[in-house]
């Protein structure tokens, strides 16, 4: 996993472009850590495997209150060069971070924290889940970077569960391993985080959304409008979910759920928020109404998609921002900065927050035929 950039947030970098016709995998990255297995055990992988990070077009804080999600998957990822073992050990290092570690399968035991905890996790939420798992050994590297709201955590989850299909010789089920990289997250790491992240990176595909029901995981790939591009632009300032606010927002939402007597906020209608708004706490209000209205703007986004309507999907990228700005309180001045500035450029249709929030990336959709010229100013956007 790449490390990213740290910054003050004063001005914006253009991490990545992803156009209406997607991008193959990136091809250098597998080949870095090939390379350094080949140079690690004198001969190449049996495999090299792949978690994708994410790039979220709109509903954000919504999967954990079992609702709609539009995550994209990025070419960016973790990548794991990877050979089994007989004796029940994982042993690898990350190169990223210049350091190895093994893992007894058979004893897992929690540790200080860092990378390792997340292959950890995984491993151990796949036997809760009743799988077998055979010992490999190999390398990892990244370029997902860390902090930046675009899943570098997921990517590494479903990297290692990738790593154990591989070597067991299991058929894909996205949905399980997905699940076992939340379970991982949430009970091993320590972040109540959703299935969101995990899902986009075990089931996406470049160049398309994906359409998720958080409660059933039912999800569909819908593709970008025709002559858009999607611009990431990394704010530079870097936020941890688990000194964050996050599970506070978490408890919050539950407890407004708690209030209309749902088993969560997906189940509230803006109608019937309406109609009891006012007996809400104000806090709980706000966190409320951004959850709810979110909800709405993720499937009227995939209609507007559907429809080939760049115009439309970007006035809901817009609004969402305003939202989690407002209601829902996870911004801040760099993040509300680079959007801003973002919409000013003639090609921008919209732009917000990606991401848990409190730092990291803005995404953008851009008009294709000046996209170049929209990642050519990125870097100068709070310029302007």
């Amino acid at each position: 996993m790449g490390m990213g950039e740290m910054g003050n947030g004063l001005g914006a970098r253009m991490l990545m472009t992803i156009r209406s016709g997607g991008v193959g995998y990136r091809a250098a990255a597998a080949e870095r850590v090939a390379a350094a297995f080949g140079e690690a055990y004198g001969e190449g992988p049996g495999w090299v495997v792949q978690g994708a990070g994410r790039v979220n077009l709109i509903g954000e804080h919504t999967d954990y209150n079992d609702g709609f999600v539009l995550p994209l998957a990025l070419e960016q990822g973790v990548w794991i060069g990877l050979r089994a073992r007989g004796d029940g050990q994982v042993v690898v290092r990350s190169l990223d971070f210049q350091e190895g570690a093994t893992l007894d399968l058979g004893r897992l035991e929690r540790g200080r924290g860092g990378w390792v905890e997340y292959v950890k996790g995984v491993a151990w939420a796949l036997q809760e889940a009743g799988y077998v798992l055979r010992g490999w050994e190999g390398v990892m590297g990244g370029d997902v970077p860390i902090g930046a709201g675009l899943s570098s955590s997921a990517a590494l989850e479903i990297a290692t569960a990738r790593a154990f299909a591989a070597v067991g010789g299991w058929d894909w089920d996205a949905a399980a391993m997905a699940r076992a990289g939340q379970r991982a997250e949430n009970a091993w790491v320590g972040v109540q985080c959703g299935i969101m992240d995990q899902m986009v990176s075990a089931a996406g595909q470049v160049g398309y959304g994906l359409l998720l029901d958080c409660r059933s995981l039912q999800s569909e790939l819908v593709k970008l409008p025709a002559n858009t591009a999607v611009v990431v632009l990394d704010t530079g300032t870097r936020r941890g979910l688990v000194d964050s606010a996050y599970n506070e927002r978490r408890a919050q939402c539950q407890a407004a759920a708690a209030f209309f007597g749902a088993r969560a906020l997906r189940d509230v209608t803006m109608a019937q928020f309406l109609a009891r708004a006012d007996d809400l706490a104000p806090l709980l209000r706000r966190r409320a109404r951004h959850v709810i209205s979110e909800n709405e703007r993720v499937l009227e986004a995939a209609a507007a998609m559907r429809a080939g309507d760049a115009a439309r999907l970007g006035a809901l990228m817009n609004a969402s921002h305003a939202s989690l700005r407002d209601d829902f309180e996870v911004s801040s001045a760099a993040l509300d900065q680079t959007a801003a500035a973002a919409r000013r450029h003639p090609a921008c249709y919209g732009a917000r927050m990606t991401g848990a929030g409190f730092g990291g990336c803005v995404v953008a959709v851009a008009a294709a035929e000046r996209g170049a010229e929209f990642a050519a100013v990125a870097s100068g956007l709070l310029s302007d």
